[in-house]
């Protein structure tokens, strides 16, 4: 049976490069076919690996695609791996990098684990997002961390609804609404919870709002959550993983809930990874005291 891998690499780092080629090689020599990004292939400069388009398609015949950089990388290349339901495996080249499973120095070993099929796979929710105004569609678009809408000049005036009744009205900088997975990031930033990837739940965090009332909320996988923009107001923009951005016209609605498709995340066996436990995780990337823990008393 003939496997295939898809290499994605953040070229702008030269560590990274290196770093590919090396990935490349260790699978080449195992036998295990390889795909690139054309635009990244030149820069990789790997004749063992063959260059594909960055679209959908490209995923498609990969068994996982190993991304190499940090979590912005890893947003990317979701893009490509969620059609395909393709598991992606990230090594972290970047700063914090919570989506990633291994570190570089840890490289080596996650390679052969890949080889070795020694890996499980999880998924993760992903939120879709639909934003309308007048009946017209302005976005019909999805996220793994997060949607914000946030102001453009001057102060948002919103109403924020979950499952079609009005809750709050804010005048804020914007509001996100972010999946477990992005509670770690702009969530986090703006004063939300840290939710565990397990739990199935949908996040809204108001950004700077000017009210009593605007606590992070945390609701139903399957609720909607929706923020209108009011008329004669300021319009905003829509952000998706801090990818993709969209015009928000005064009056514009803009609805979210749970994703249609997960994204698939590959979990390693046997490396000193950053994926498992999710606590540990926390308290390498935030560096929490924890110093004086005897753990459970055994009897």
């Amino acid at each position: 049976m003939n496997r295939t891998v898809l290499v994605a690499v953040h070229t702008g780092r030269g560590a990274a490069i290196d770093s590919a080629r090396l990935v490349i090689n260790r699978l080449v020599d195992a036998g295990i076919n390889v795909k690139v990004l054309d635009a990244e292939a030149g820069e990789i400069g790997c004749g063992g690996a063959e260059a594909v388009p960055a679209d959908a398609g490209a995923a498609k015949d990969a068994e996982v695609m190993i991304v190499l950089g940090g979590d912005g990388s890893l947003l990317r290349a979701a893009e490509l791996a969620r059609p395909a339901g393709t598991p992606l495996l990230g090594v972290n080249l970047g700063h914090v990098g919570f989506l990633a499973e291994a570190e570089v120095a840890d490289l080596a070993a996650a390679v052969d684990s890949v080889v070795a099929g020694r890996y499980d796979v999880e998924e993760r929710m992903t939120i879709d997002v639909l934003a309308r105004q007048n009946g017209r569609v302005l976005a019909d678009t999805w996220a793994l961390n997060e949607v914000t809408v946030e102001k453009q000049e001057r102060m948002l005036e919103v109403v924020a609804e979950i499952d079609g009744r009005p809750l709050s009205r804010w005048g804020c900088d914007g509001v996100i609404c972010a999946t477990p997975t992005g509670s770690t990031a702009y969530a986090f930033s703006a004063g939300g919870p840290v939710v565990w990837p397990e739990v199935e739940a949908l996040l809204m965090v108001p950004i700077s709002a000017h009210a009593l009332f605007a606590k992070p909320l945390v609701v139903s996988p399957r609720s909607t959550l929706a923020v209108e923009i009011l008329p004669d107001t300021p319009g905003g923009v829509l952000w998706c993983d801090g990818r993709r951005r969209f015009e928000l016209p005064s009056g514009t609605r803009i609805e979210v809930r749970r994703g249609a498709e997960p994204v698939r995340l590959a979990r390693l066996h046997g490396v000193e990874s950053t994926g498992a436990p999710f606590t540990d995780r926390l308290v390498a990337k935030f560096e929490l005291p924890v110093q004086g823990w005897r753990g459970r008393v055994r009897p």
